[in-house]
């Protein structure tokens, strides 16, 4: 898989498989989009365009289906703990007072 950061506009980040040819492109508030079938040649243009968020509006949004992203490393191991017993947050053997 190939990344590419960016530092400016709304557009952070760019995952390309080029295995799948899927592409997930991270934002500034957190979503994650992906796109495929994207080719080789679009992620190329993507990674040198002077916006590369216009870029995508223009050239991928409208063009190609969206899928799932795909998982980054640290997610989907281990499921969310349960947080409805809150006694491993704070303390279960305390006797509550009346």
């Amino acid at each position: 898989m190939e990344t590419r950061d960016f530092t400016t506009g709304k557009l952070r980040k760019a995952v390309f498989d080029r295995a799948t040819r899927q592409l997930d492109l991270h934002f500034t508030g957190g979503s994650v989009l992906g796109y495929k079938p994207v080719p080789d040649e679009v992620f190329r243009r993507l990674c040198q365009a002077p916006n590369p968020a216009t870029y995508w509006e223009d050239r991928i949004a409208e063009e190609y289906p969206k899928v799932r992203p795909m998982a980054q490393p640290g997610q989907g191991g281990a499921k969310p703990k349960d947080l409805s017993d809150l006694s491993d947050l704070f303390g279960g053997d305390e006797e509550t007072a009346d």
